[in-house]
């Protein structure tokens, strides 16, 4: 039997969860609610949309009157469009080794921005001012890609948050010497919730330029934004979002989402929900002998190294990734719909497979 074109069908169960990534979780009900509030009728089509104006003065509460946010698709769409309005042709991007746009963007600032990106090893993932000048150098020669943008992540890839001060000392001497600051906030909501504080705090309110804000991991169906803090620190933003093939058309599908989360309190709660299971998580993990936790836990991320035998069965039973396979690390992601059951079965079956 041929099934219909309207015979939708669930091809998976939905009580399974993982602790693979936080990209695993679905939509949050209320932002699928407001997808739907924003259906049906016809509304200008990129970005011109009633949604999209209101994103902006939403986004004016959390970030400044200043702040303008140009939604886009994903997160590497995010950085790259924002890293391409920040530098010129010949321009460079100094980052932490273990940063996003360095290790899990297959290339696309390189390959699709034609930006150098003049790396840092780290040993939590932070970026700091001694850092930042190993590769802060050679502006006038011409033999070397010139360093004019400085991006960070917060929280970490490794799951470590920056501090409002330590964010607020790379902006200060990124700029003493010329270059602007772009942060990654992928999950910027987690950090937000493990500071306790708002996300000005340590994005315009201490220097930083241009912001990636990240929307999917946080609850959202897809979508993410570019919010220019500091408009003297991008030239062009809409055309270069066009070139690099982010422009929406139907933007108020995006905006209306990012409306969801940033109107009330739906961003925080998620992150606040997703840091607590980690702790959950790690506070059980520690009890199990054999199972070492590599860093600080600080947002909804738990890195640990174990046999890789035991990882191997464990991912049989629930699904991560390994961080580093030849070191036996691996990283445990908690999401905004991650159950206390799920922590309490992943950590018996953790425990089982330990005694084996």
């Amino acid at each position: 039997m041929i099934p219909s074109k309207t015979d939708a069908r669930r091809h998976h169960d939905p009580a399974v969860r993982g602790f693979a990534s936080d990209n695993y979780a679905g939509a949050h009900p209320e932002v699928l609610a407001a997808i739907a509030l924003a259906n049906g009728g016809h509304q200008v089509a990129y970005g011109e949309d009633e949604y999209t104006d209101h994103l902006q003065r939403v986004m004016h509460s959390h970030f400044g009157q200043y702040a303008e946010a140009f939604p886009v698709f994903n997160g590497t769409g995010a950085n790259v469009t924002a890293l391409q309005a920040m530098t010129d042709r010949w321009g460079a991007v100094i980052c932490a080794e273990s940063a996003h746009i360095n290790v899990d963007e297959g290339g696309a600032p390189e390959r699709m921005a034609g930006l150098k990106l003049l790396t840092v090893p780290t040993p939590d993932g932070k970026l700091t001012p001694e850092l930042i000048d190993r590769q802060a150098w050679g502006w006038e020669d011409e033999h070397r890609a010139m360093p004019q943008v400085v991006s960070i992540t917060q929280n970490t890839e490794l799951g470590t948050v920056y501090t409002p001060e330590e964010i607020r000392a790379i902006c200060e001497h990124a700029h003493e010497r010329g270059m602007k600051v772009h942060l990654d906030g992928a999950r910027i909501a987690n950090a937000a919730a493990s500071l306790d504080v708002p996300m000005r705090t340590f994005t315009n309110e201490v220097g930083v330029d241009v912001l990636s804000y990240g929307g999917t991991k946080n609850g959202m169906l897809f979508g993410e934004a570019v919010v220019v803090l500091n408009p003297d620190a991008v030239r062009q933003m809409k055309h270069v979002r066009k070139m690099s093939m982010q422009l929406a058309s139907k933007m108020r599908f995006v905006s209306v989402q990012l409306e969801a989360l940033l109107a009330r309190d739906l961003w925080l709660r998620n992150a606040r929900h997703a840091n607590s299971m980690a702790q959950r998580l790690a506070e059980g993990v520690r009890e199990v002998d054999g199972v070492e936790i590599l860093y600080p836990v600080q947002a909804n991320a738990v890195f640990a190294r174990l046999p890789h035998e035991v990882s191997l069965r464990l991912q049989k039973r629930h699904r991560f990734y390994f961080w580093d396979e030849a070191a036996g690390t691996v990283r445990w992601m908690c999401s905004f719909d991650t159950r206390e059951e799920d922590v309490d079965g992943f950590l018996a079956a953790l425990k089982d497979e330990m005694a084996r």
